[in-house]
Protein backbone atom coordinates (compact mmCIF):
# COMPACT_ATOMS: atom_id res chain seq x y z
CA UNK A 1 0.00 0.00 0.00
CA UNK A 2 1.30 3.48 -0.77
CA UNK A 3 2.30 6.03 1.88
CA UNK A 4 -0.79 8.00 0.98
CA UNK A 5 -2.97 5.08 2.14
CA UNK A 6 -1.44 5.30 5.64
CA UNK A 7 -1.69 9.06 6.05
CA UNK A 8 -3.60 10.15 9.15
CA UNK A 9 -5.70 13.25 9.28
CA UNK A 10 -4.26 16.01 11.46
CA UNK A 11 -6.65 18.31 13.32
CA UNK A 12 -6.37 22.01 12.50
CA UNK A 13 -5.21 24.41 15.19
CA UNK A 14 -6.44 27.49 13.28
CA UNK A 15 -9.15 27.66 10.66
CA UNK A 16 -12.06 29.89 9.65
CA UNK A 17 -15.21 29.40 7.61
CA UNK A 18 -17.99 31.96 7.02
CA UNK A 19 -21.06 31.80 4.80
CA UNK A 20 -24.31 33.73 4.31
CA UNK A 21 -27.44 31.58 4.15
CA UNK A 22 -31.11 32.23 3.51
CA UNK A 23 -33.31 32.15 6.64
CA UNK A 24 -35.27 29.15 5.36
CA UNK A 25 -35.47 25.44 6.22
CA UNK A 26 -33.06 24.83 3.35
CA UNK A 27 -30.61 27.43 4.73
CA UNK A 28 -30.75 25.83 8.18
CA UNK A 29 -30.08 22.37 6.73
CA UNK A 30 -27.24 23.71 4.60
CA UNK A 31 -25.67 25.41 7.64
CA UNK A 32 -25.49 22.07 9.44
CA UNK A 33 -24.18 20.19 6.39
CA UNK A 34 -21.49 22.80 5.69
CA UNK A 35 -20.39 22.86 9.33
CA UNK A 36 -20.03 19.07 9.43
CA UNK A 37 -18.15 19.02 6.12
CA UNK A 38 -15.68 21.68 7.24
CA UNK A 39 -15.11 20.18 10.68
CA UNK A 40 -14.55 16.76 9.12
CA UNK A 41 -12.08 18.28 6.63
CA UNK A 42 -10.29 19.97 9.51
CA UNK A 43 -10.08 16.67 11.40
CA UNK A 44 -12.34 17.81 14.22
CA UNK A 45 -15.27 16.09 15.92
CA UNK A 46 -18.55 17.36 14.52
CA UNK A 47 -21.45 15.76 16.41
CA UNK A 48 -21.97 18.34 19.19
CA UNK A 49 -21.12 21.20 16.83
CA UNK A 50 -23.66 19.96 14.28
CA UNK A 51 -26.43 20.08 16.88
CA UNK A 52 -25.39 23.56 18.04
CA UNK A 53 -25.25 24.88 14.47
CA UNK A 54 -28.67 23.36 13.71
CA UNK A 55 -30.27 25.01 16.77
CA UNK A 56 -28.64 28.43 16.28
CA UNK A 57 -29.44 28.44 12.56
CA UNK A 58 -33.04 27.39 13.24
CA UNK A 59 -33.38 30.25 15.74
CA UNK A 60 -31.92 32.72 13.24
CA UNK A 61 -34.36 31.48 10.62
CA UNK A 62 -37.36 31.55 12.95
CA UNK A 63 -36.79 34.41 15.40
CA UNK A 64 -34.14 36.45 13.58
CA UNK A 65 -35.68 36.44 10.14
CA UNK A 66 -36.10 39.68 8.24
CA UNK A 67 -37.39 39.44 4.68
CA UNK A 68 -34.56 39.81 2.17
CA UNK A 69 -31.77 39.46 4.74
CA UNK A 70 -29.59 36.39 5.21
CA UNK A 71 -28.06 35.01 8.38
CA UNK A 72 -24.35 34.33 8.71
CA UNK A 73 -22.69 31.17 9.99
CA UNK A 74 -19.06 31.41 11.08
CA UNK A 75 -16.79 28.69 12.43
CA UNK A 76 -13.46 29.56 14.03
CA UNK A 77 -10.87 27.16 15.34
CA UNK A 78 -8.16 28.70 17.43
CA UNK A 79 -5.79 26.37 19.24
CA UNK A 80 -8.07 24.16 21.37
CA UNK A 81 -11.42 25.91 20.92
CA UNK A 82 -14.12 25.76 18.26
CA UNK A 83 -16.28 28.89 18.17
CA UNK A 84 -19.60 28.81 16.33
CA UNK A 85 -21.31 32.12 15.55
CA UNK A 86 -24.69 32.72 13.96
CA UNK A 87 -25.51 36.34 13.17
CA UNK A 88 -28.98 37.50 12.17
CA UNK A 89 -30.59 40.87 11.53
CA UNK A 90 -33.02 40.98 14.45
CA UNK A 91 -31.04 42.49 17.30
CA UNK A 92 -34.35 43.22 19.03
CA UNK A 93 -35.18 39.50 19.31
CA UNK A 94 -32.71 38.12 21.85
CA UNK A 95 -32.88 34.69 23.51
CA UNK A 96 -32.41 34.36 27.28
CA UNK A 97 -28.73 34.44 28.18
CA UNK A 98 -26.61 31.66 29.65
CA UNK A 99 -28.11 30.27 32.85
CA UNK A 100 -31.52 31.89 32.17
CA UNK A 101 -32.78 29.36 29.60
CA UNK A 102 -35.85 27.42 30.73
CA UNK A 103 -37.70 24.45 29.28
CA UNK A 104 -41.14 25.17 27.82
CA UNK A 105 -43.98 24.87 30.34
CA UNK A 106 -45.81 22.41 28.09
CA UNK A 107 -43.84 19.13 28.16
CA UNK A 108 -45.45 18.19 24.84
CA UNK A 109 -44.37 21.39 23.06
CA UNK A 110 -42.67 20.73 19.73
CA UNK A 111 -40.24 23.65 20.07
CA UNK A 112 -38.64 25.86 22.69
CA UNK A 113 -35.71 23.63 23.62
CA UNK A 114 -33.06 24.85 21.19
CA UNK A 115 -31.10 27.00 23.60
CA UNK A 116 -31.30 24.23 26.24
CA UNK A 117 -29.53 21.99 23.74
CA UNK A 118 -26.92 24.67 23.05
CA UNK A 119 -26.40 25.20 26.78
CA UNK A 120 -25.98 21.44 27.33
CA UNK A 121 -23.51 20.89 24.48
CA UNK A 122 -21.41 24.08 24.56
CA UNK A 123 -18.71 24.77 27.10
CA UNK A 124 -19.47 28.50 26.85
CA UNK A 125 -22.08 30.50 24.95
CA UNK A 126 -23.48 33.98 24.82
CA UNK A 127 -25.04 36.78 22.83
CA UNK A 128 -23.18 39.73 21.30
CA UNK A 129 -25.26 42.74 20.18
CA UNK A 130 -24.67 44.78 17.03
CA UNK A 131 -23.78 46.35 14.92
CA UNK A 132 -27.40 47.49 14.65
CA UNK A 133 -29.67 45.79 13.61
CA UNK A 134 -27.71 42.56 14.14
CA UNK A 135 -26.97 40.19 16.98
CA UNK A 136 -24.66 37.20 17.16
CA UNK A 137 -25.33 34.12 19.23
CA UNK A 138 -22.09 32.23 19.78
CA UNK A 139 -21.07 28.94 21.35
CA UNK A 140 -17.65 27.52 22.13
CA UNK A 141 -16.58 23.91 22.41
CA UNK A 142 -13.29 22.97 24.03
CA UNK A 143 -11.59 20.55 21.66
CA UNK A 144 -9.32 19.08 24.33
CA UNK A 145 -11.02 17.75 27.44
Amino acid sequence: MSEEGHRTQQACTEATFTVLLSPTHRGVRLARLLAVAHLDAWGLPSEAAAHIVAELAANASTHGRVRGRDFQLSLYVKEKTLRIEVTDTRGDSVPPGPGAVKAPEDDGAENGRGMLIVEALADHWGIAPGPVPRKTVWAEIDLVR
